[in-house]
């Protein structure tokens, strides 16, 4: 049975004003501890879940590229040691591309990593400001080209519909992201997370968004140039070439199995026929402190139920252009899609072109994932 691994770095130079993540600030950590913590954590898994066949490991943040490239090498050998790992193992790492961590490439690359996925956020200087990333635009070009250099496989994110962003302003920065690309481009709309800084901003009275209808512009003009450049959306914000979709990510929105190691992960599998959910201690010290005294850092495991479970995988899956499969969703749970969807709210979404559905998908129109949250809210 399939299984993939997230594993979570939780500290960064300084703290992003949207991130609403499970990041702290400090770049100085006792490795070896780290190193120590997350192999107990991942014994613990495997003596659960033994003969797993590893399909992805994910190092995530927090700013993962501030580790050292021996405990990314740690992990990944402990990994090995405690279950098989698939011959197609997509192992990915987030980084920052300020010229510190740029030059680590090498080593990641070295260590195992096989695909990396940049935070770069904007090419232009200004925004990166606004957006409080400690690298300029200069720094993320010459990342991006070393990623290239080093991994077979690399992506970068772009955020857009930024405070007085304008249409033509994002074009002209999504042509030139394309022009810098290889076969995979994240981009989000900014959104105003509860705790950020950002929100505690907004309830001030600032305005960090583009116009709503600019917003709308910027997001259909996006799947218009994307389409076009042969990247289209495989998920909201997730554009790829066919065949390099994030195979990690993709766990997620298929309801698969996945571990989370590491402060505030989470994780999603089954165990002895039942599916639970876990969560991890966020606060890095109390992780380590747990992982140290009972080899886990787990703070809460729950058991999903069916309906849950259900709800969940109508969730993730319309996030996907390609939608439900409904045959396989009769697999995995043993009956119709349209018996768990309420028929009249079903209808009505279809109605109103939210949803479309034929004798084996279900899934959200263009217009449905714009909006797909209200639709998602409608649903339950």
């Amino acid at each position: 049975m399939n299984l993939a691994i997230y594993v979570h770095w939780p500290f960064c130079v300084s703290k992003c004003p949207y991130c609403d993540f499970n990041s702290h600030v400090g770049d100085t950590q006792n490795q070896a501890v780290w190193r120590e913590s997350y192999q107990l954590e991942l014994e613990h898994y495997a003596s659960l879940m033994p003969g797993r066949n590893i399909t992805s490991v994910f190092f995530g943040g927090g700013t993962p590229s501030l580790m050292e490239a021996r405990t990314v090498e740690s992990v990944l050998q402990n990994i090995a040691r405690l279950w098989r790992v698939d011959t197609n193992c997509e192992i990915t790492l987030e980084a920052n591309p300020s010229s510190v961590e740029a030059d680590k490439f090498a080593d990641f690359r070295k260590a195992g990593v096989n695909r990396l996925s940049l935070g770069v956020q904007s090419l232009n200087e200004d925004s990166l400001k606004f957006l409080g990333r400690a690298h300029d635009a200069g720094e993320a070009k010459r990342a991006i080209a070393l990623a290239a250099q080093h991994f077979p496989r690399f992506s970068f994110d772009l955020i857009y519909a930024r405070q007085g962003q304008t249409p033509e302003a994002w074009e002209s920065e999504l042509r030139e992201a394309l022009a810098l690309a290889g076969d995979h481009l994240s981009l989000y709309q900014l959104t105003i997370e509860p705790h950020t800084q950002f929100h505690t901003r907004t309830r001030r009275g600032e305005v960090l968004t583009a116009v709503d209808d600019h917003a709308v512009a910027m997001y259909e003009m996006t799947q218009e140039i994307m389409d076009a450049a042969g990247m289209p959306a495989y998920e909201i914000s997730n554009h790829a070439r066919t065949g390099q979709e994030s195979r990690h990510n993709l766990t997620y929105w298929y309801y698969e199995d996945y571990l989370g190691i590491g402060p505030g992960a989470h994780g999603r599998y089954m165990k002895d026929d039942t599916r639970v959910a876990t969560e991890n201690h966020r606060a890095p010290d109390i992780w380590l402190q747990q992982t140290s005294s009972q080899g886990h850092g787990v703070k809460t495991e729950t058991v999903i139920d069916q309906h849950t479970a259900m709800q969940e995988a109508v969730m993730m899956g319309l996030r996907l252009a390609e939608g439900i499969d409904t045959q396989k969703w009769r697999q995995k749970f043993g009956m119709a899609l349209n018996d768990f969807i309420p028929a009249k709210k079903l209808a009505h979404l279809i109605n109103e072109n939210y949803i479309a559905q034929n004798e084996t998908t279900l899934r959200a129109t263009r217009a449905g994932l714009q909006r797909l949250n209200a639709v998602l809210a409608y649903l339950e």
